[in-house]
Parts: structure tokens; sequence; C-alpha cells
């Protein structure tokens, strides 16, 4: 098992240790994208006055919606590949079949 990381992050003017075993660069980007994120729903009328626990609801949230935007497109492209690969296949089927028409064509010319 791979060791522990701790990285220290800036996450809405807090400084916060993140401690995992992903590595010190994808901690980083889960604390930048979660910053980010607090910085968009900051910028909305009235989120100042909101109580604390009201404001990290609205980010639970703002994550959520994220999350299953990328999922559904994850599917979609998901099934894009299925989609591609059964095209693929059945081309790759019509090539033999036809490489084994031309192949009796040639046979039967050869035998003339």
């Amino acid at each position: 098992m791979s060791a522990k990381n701790t990285v220290e992050v800036l996450i809405g003017g807090k400084i916060i240790h993140l401690t995992g075993y992903e590595s010190e660069d994808y901690l980083q980007r889960v604390a930048s994208y979660l910053n980010r994120k607090h910085g968009e729903i900051s910028e909305l009328t009235g989120f100042s006055r909101l109580p604390a626990e009201t404001k990290s609801l609205l980010l639970s949230l703002n994550v959520c919606d994220d999350y299953f935007k990328a999922k559904k497109q994850a599917e979609v492209y998901e099934e894009d590949i299925q989609i591609k690969d059964r095209e693929v296949y059945e081309l790759k089927q019509q090539i033999v079949d036809l490489q084994l028409k031309l192949e009796k064509l040639e046979k039967g010319r050869s035998a003339k």
C-alpha cells in the first residue's frame, strides 16, 4: 500500500490539511476544484449572510450537481463507445465476408 500524503491547501480562505493515499498533485486539484466551487457560490446574492451550515449545504449540493452531470456524460460516452464497438465488429465481419467472396471469385476465374 502506498504512503499517505498530507497537503496544506487553502479553501474558502481557510488553511486545511488534506490527507490521502492519492498523490499530492491530485489532492491539490481536489482542493482547487472545491475552492473554485466555493468561490462560485460565494458570489451569490445574500450568501455571506447565510449560516455556515447552509453555506456548507449549498457547496455540497453544487458538488453533487457537478458529479451527477459528469456521471451522466460518462454514461453517454460509454453508450457511444458500445455503439461504435458494435459498428466496428459489423464492419470487420463485412470485410471478412467480402474477402471470402473475392477469394471464391478469384478461384472461379483461375479454374477457367
